[in-house]
């Protein structure tokens, strides 16, 4: 008898347990970003300036321009990431690369 309880016990635990794993919310944002560029090096730049902390999922479409991201809304947002991006020399519709750094880019990456 006192087999069966234990057996009864194990096995609400797990059940319990996986069903309050189960209800947790998916933590993960998914968003778009439009980034100017040309070619796959810009791809290759943007992609590893995207992947901030908290960025799990980054791909930028050299013919859309646009950057595909999956983050975490806890660690990052929309407009950090933005930031990164710009600071490597590839504008987004919101923040703007330094002329300086923009400058420095190979000559099959500029877009202006």
């Amino acid at each position: 008898m006192k087999t069966v309880k234990i057996i009864i016990v194990a096995v609400l635990a797990i059940v319990l347990g996986a069903n309050s794993y189960a209800s947790t919310p998916n933590s993960s944002k998914s968003e778009k970003l439009k980034v100017f560029g040309n070619c796959k090096s810009c791809k290759a730049r943007i992609e590893k300036a995207a992947k901030v902390d908290g960025v799990s999922s980054a791909d930028w479409n050299t013919e859309s321009k646009i950057l595909d991201l999956t983050y975490d809304p806890s660690k990052t947002n929309l407009d950090q990431i933005g930031k990164k991006v710009a600071a490597v020399g590839h504008d987004t519709e919101k923040f703007k690369a330094d002329d300086k750094v923009y400058s420095a880019l190979p000559g099959c990456c500029k877009y202006r």
